[in-house]
């Protein structure tokens, strides 16, 4: 425990029967559970994690007190049957030693659904076990385990909703991080924070993160993206919730013995497109249906004043390339309607900025 509050860390595995072992042993002794979930691996992870298991340590948690019904609380009894029923929604999965208190837990999915599918399946027993502060770290060992409690500390000392390690600045991120992946980073951190709202955050695809019990239970887990756009995705999903954030300086390490699994051009289109859509959806779940918020029209009426003003750019175009004279009135409607639509943008965005300044902590 830290602070007095449970503190349990998923790490999500594929192949990492080298490196899962280092994970385990250096797993800081405050974590009382290690949630290891296997995502299908084809060698021998699930064997390698099981021998642990029969040689760690104990590790109870505090029994969490069964709520008494009475005609007032018809809401949180809808919500606990929800959490029963929505195991199902996630991939189908097997816990290898879940009755019991040992500090590992085991879970194998029976399919591979990637490493957003493991971390949230890794969440879902996390709360289904009233977890105070779950972090996740790799299963590679490309996360430092004397930077967890740094990670820990603002959700459990300061009721933080989410924390995320930031690896672009530090000093030798420049040194470290490969270039192409350093460029790649920038560019997808600065399309999430159009995205996800949180216009403050820089390295948004690190996965060295911590999670409040309280965020834990405001975002559909099940719905997370299954594959490497989750951090992005996650940021939304926790935005739309209205939680806190907050990014600590951490460490880039490579050459510890991982093979990255990602294919980047493989990815890199899926993401676009989720963050593409991620947005509309925040716009519609967060400035409309939670909060009515003005910020939504005006989104709405930029995108339609510059969706308007192409028809006229296209004609202007297409007249000039003709050598033809161009019509007065389509040029000014074009000027007119890209001007206008460019402001509201602006001016949106600005809001948008302001209204979720109070969300960075």
């Amino acid at each position: 425990m830290l602070k007095n509050k449970t503190v349990a860390v998923v790490v999500p595995a594929y192949n990492e029967e080298k490196q899962i072992g280092m994970v385990i042993e250096t797993m800081p002794d405050f974590v009382d559970r290690i949630i290891i979930v296997n995502d299908f691996s084809k060698d021998n992870t699930k064997d390698v994690v099981a021998k642990y298991i029969a040689t760690c340590q104990k590790s109870n948690l505090p029994v969490v007190e069964k709520r008494k019904n009475n005609i007032y609380n018809r809401a949180e009894e809808m919500i606990e049957q929800r959490n029963i029923d929505e195991l199902k929604l996630f991939v189908d999965s097997e816990v290898f030693n879940d009755n019991s208190d040992d500090k590992i837990v085991l879970i194998n999915l029976l399919k591979n659904g990637g490493v957003g599918a493991a971390i949230a399946r890794g969440y879902k027993w996390c709360k289904d076990n009233n977890i105070d502060c779950t972090a996740v770290m790799a299963g590679d060992g490309q996360m430092d385990p004397d930077e967890l409690e740094s990670i820990c500390m603002p959700v459990v000392e300061e009721g933080i909703d989410y924390v995320k390690g930031n690896r672009l600045i530090h000093p030798s991120a420049s040194m470290l991080i490969p270039k192409t992946r350093f460029f790649g980073n920038s560019v997808l951190s600065i399309l999430t924070k159009i995205a996800s709202g949180y216009w403050h955050v820089s390295d948004t695809q690190t996965g060295y993160t911590a999670m409040s019990k309280r965020a834990i239970n405001a975002i559909p887990l099940h719905k997370i993206y299954k594959r490497y756009g989750m951090p992005n995705d996650v940021l939304v999903k926790l935005n739309i919730a209205f939680c806190s954030l907050r990014e600590i300086e951490i460490k880039p390490i490579y050459n510890v013995g991982e093979k990255s699994k990602m294919k980047v051009l493989k990815v890199i289109s899926p993401i676009l497109w989720l963050l593409f859509k991620s947005f509309f959806k925040r716009l519609w779940n967060k400035y409309l249906l939670k909060s009515f918020h003005p910020l939504f029209i005006l989104y709405f009426v930029s995108f339609s004043l510059l969706l308007v003003s192409i028809p006229f750019g296209v004609k202007i175009l297409s007249h000039v390339f003709n050598y033809q004279d161009v019509n007065p009135v389509t040029v000014m409607a074009f000027i007119f309607l890209s001007i206008s639509g460019l402001q509201s943008l602006l001016f949106a965005m600005w809001m948008d900025i302001q209204d979720n300044e109070r969300l960075y902590k």
